[in-house]
């Protein structure tokens, strides 16, 4: 039935000045002519909501007959359009049975992208019953999708398809406002790609566009699902994941991210290897509004990058003021350069199937005038990151070499070789002219490669690698099994040794020695390849005997020995040969990092302030309390909120040996940290006002709501006046 039909069975539809001016039959074929045209159609219900009619364009363009949709209620034809808040009220328009027009709907059918514009009355008989709808519709597919499409490139990038910086914007701002309403936390982690300029300088903007598009592939997979990921613009990313504070498991992701980012691409215009930096803030405990959230992510981006780069962080109060100290740090650097003040010990590297010494590895010391002997740990990076590394590095390999002249011919000489110090213009010339000069034979130089060598340019390193190999230097991939090197680039490359860091050993579920079954499948590959093996941070004396057991040739650490002076080195040498009984250090914890600082331990309703001697995942040693029992539970209070559960397993005096309920997890700094801290939702409710809590300030409040009471136990002097010793 043509809907002119359903106009000519009530005359009154027909607007008198019409009806004037035409007959009911020209106004009727009017109406036909324009609904065959397809430019605009009819619709019709009863009082059910069932089609009753429908223009034969409008029924073909939605792929059916029209009289395959009669008697089919108009909501299953047409449902809300995605997205569209007014789509969504077309059942309730229908229901409360009041006139509406220019609303957008959508085809049910998932291979239909019809979209309709409706407009409609309800009609009423001669008894004033509600007798159905009447309406109008036309097909604005195209200018939907046109629209969309716009508000889509205005939204989301176009390079890449992620979120942009409009809106990851907006979307951090409406996150953080409801989730500060509902005491809920939320993660930003700001990215930055290492060595992307390299890439559009050598193989152009095309391969890094490519490139650009593998990046956030590869960023989707690695998140999961979990957050939003924004390009903020170049080779900037943000990646916001609500309802997250847990510090170990960011940091999993971090380092996910980092590793998958840092495996090569293809792309038309050749191979290319990146990296990539991390920096984390969480909210409410690092910002509460956008730009303190943003600006606490950048400064610890700021920092992982400074770090050495490949790196995460977290941030900290503290970082606040890194730069400064940074800054310093870097000019005493220089300053230490002049003055000589950088010295060099050796550690042993030892056989262990004989115990005998077949190697000495060059370590860095340097005693500074104001902070004492500070640990290479520490300045080594800024050193990186300044280049600062590059001279300090050149003194060292040449003072290394002329003090292994000294020794005897069999006894290699190690030493670890920065990355920065490898991509370094002419390194290879300065290794064979430093070799001249002091005439070592260059068989006796074993010069150790981080993994993170092989990222830089491939044609680059392979010419500096084949320089060295053809001098007759002995080359090590040092802390193999961070993922970034390929079974087939070990193939190719012209390394000695592969050798096993000591991350390889932290305790893990199942072993308390680490990850034995890795060790075995690296020692097999390395029996495979023609390569050596070597360990090295192996304190134990039953994880010594391990590695023997599964065939690694080499060892270091402080079962066998510590690094020594020079002057020890060639007392030793004087003796003969050099064998050394390795001696048992207990049984191998997570590797504990030597501190000194003060922190807080909460006990019943008392605190105090105790010194904080050494640190690992599973346990700390405190100094400061006197007559502590064994079994004993404190809450140790690191500062920044963080709270960490123990128990006393071991006391001495005034020294305590922990052991915590919770195991820490990596900082991104070298460092450790509490998995979650104390929420400022938790300290808003004991009396501190969230508005007073700005970024990095609300453990000041933590402090303050800490009990104090007379001590329970006893105060030692060290912790009334600690020492530097």
């Amino acid at each position: 039935m043509p809907f002119s039909n359903l106009f000519s069975s009530r005359g009154d539809t027909v607007a008198p000045e019409i009806r004037q001016g035409m007959s009911p039959d020209e106004k009727l074929r009017i109406v036909d002519e324009i609904e065959n045209s397809g430019t605009l159609g009819f619709w019709a219900t009863d009082r059910n909501g069932n089609i009753v009619y429908l223009s034969p364009s409008i029924a073909k363009r939605l792929g059916a007959l029209p009289e395959e949709l009669l008697g089919t209620p108009l909501q299953q034809v047409l449902i809300p359009v995605e997205g569209e808040t007014d789509g969504r009220s077309l059942g309730l328009k229908l229901n409360t049975r009041k006139s509406f027009s220019n609303l957008s709907a959508q085809a049910q059918a998932r291979d239909n992208d019809a979209v309709l514009s409706l407009s409609g009355r309800a009609l009423y008989d001669e008894k004033t019953e509600f007798a159905g709808f009447r309406g109008s519709v036309i097909d604005i597919t195209e200018d939907f999708r046109a629209e969309a499409e716009a508000n889509r490139l205005a939204k989301f990038d176009s390079l890449t398809g992620l979120a942009n910086r409009h809106r990851m914007e907006q979307r951090i701002d409406s996150t953080l406002k409801t989730f500060c309403a509902a005491e809920r936390t939320a993660a930003l982690m700001m990215l930055d790609l290492d060595r992307f300029k390299q890439v559009n300088d050598t193989l152009g903007h095309a391969a890094g566009d490519q490139l650009l598009q593998q990046v956030a592939d590869r960023l989707s997979s690695a998140v999961g699902g979990r957050g939003e990921i924004g390009r903020l613009g170049g080779d900037e990313f943000q990646v916001l994941i609500p309802d997250m504070d847990d510090r170990g498991e960011l940091g999993e992701i971090a380092k996910k991210i980092i590793q998958m980012l840092s495996q090569p691409y293809s792309v038309e215009e050749g191979r290319c290897t990146i990296g990539c930096s991390v920096g984390i803030a969480i909210a409410p405990y690092d910002g509460l509004e956008r730009d303190e959230l943003t600006r606490a992510a950048d400064l610890a981006l700021y920092a992982s990058k400074n770090g050495g780069r490949g790196q995460f962080r977290f941030y900290g109060a503290d970082l606040e003021h890194e730069a400064n100290l940074r800054k310093r740090m870097e000019d005493d650097l220089s300053a230490a350069i002049e003055a000589g003040d950088f010295a060099l010990e050796y550690q042993p590297v030892v056989d262990l199937a004989s115990n005998t010494v077949v190697g000495l590895e060059a370590k860095y010391t340097w005693e500074d005038e104001d902070r004492g002997r500070v640990a290479p740990e520490t300045f080594l990076p800024i050193a990186e990151g300044s280049r600062l590394i590059v001279p300090i590095g050149e003194w060292a390999l040449r003072r290394a070499c002329e003090d292994a002249v000294q020794w005897p011919g069999a006894l290699r000489l190690s030493m670890n070789i920065s990355p920065v110090q490898f991509e370094t213009n002419g390194f290879a010339e300065l290794v064979e002219r430093i070799l001249e000069e002091t005439d070592l034979d260059p068989t006796r130089l074993e010069l150790e490669l981080n993994e993170s060598v092989l990222l830089g340019d491939a044609s680059k390193v392979d010419a500096t690698l084949g320089h060295l190999f053809k001098l007759g230097v002995r080359l090590t991939l040092d802390q193999y099994g961070s993922g970034r090197s390929s079974l087939a680039y070990l193939r190719r490359a012209p390394f000695n040794t592969l050798k096993i860091g000591g991350n390889f050993f932290e305790p893990m579920l199942g072993n308390e020695l680490g990850d034995m079954e890795l060790v075995r499948a690296v020692v097999a590959l390395a029996n495979a390849l023609g390569m050596e093996t070597a360990a090295s941070g192996v304190h134990a004396l039953k994880l010594m005997e391990e590695l023997r057991h599964l065939g690694v040739g080499q060892v270091q650490g402080f079962v066998y020995s510590d690094a020594v002076s020079h002057a020890q080195v060639i007392e030793e040498i004087e003796k003969g040969e050099w064998i050394i009984e390795p001696t048992d250090q207990g049984s191998q914890r997570a590797n504990r990092r030597t501190v000194y600082r003060r922190i807080g331990v909460i006990h019943e309703d008392h605190y105090y302030d105790v010194t904080l001697r050494n640190l690992s995942r599973s346990g700390a040693m405190i100094e400061g309390l006197e007559d502590v029992p064994v079994g004993t539970m404190f809450v140790l209070d690191f500062g920044g909120g963080q709270l960490a559960v123990c128990t006393v397993r071991r006391t001495m005096d005034d020294t305590q040996g922990l052991e915590f309920e919770q195991e820490l997890v990596d900082d991104g700094a070298g460092g450790l940290c509490t998995r979650n801290r104390v929420s400022p939702y938790e300290l808003a409710a004991a009396g501190a006002p969230l508005e007073a809590l700005p970024a990095g300030k609300y453990a000041m409040a933590a402090q303050s709501q800490a009990p104090s009471s007379y001590p329970k136990f006893k105060v030692s002097q060290s912790a009334a006046s600690p020492s530097q010793n």
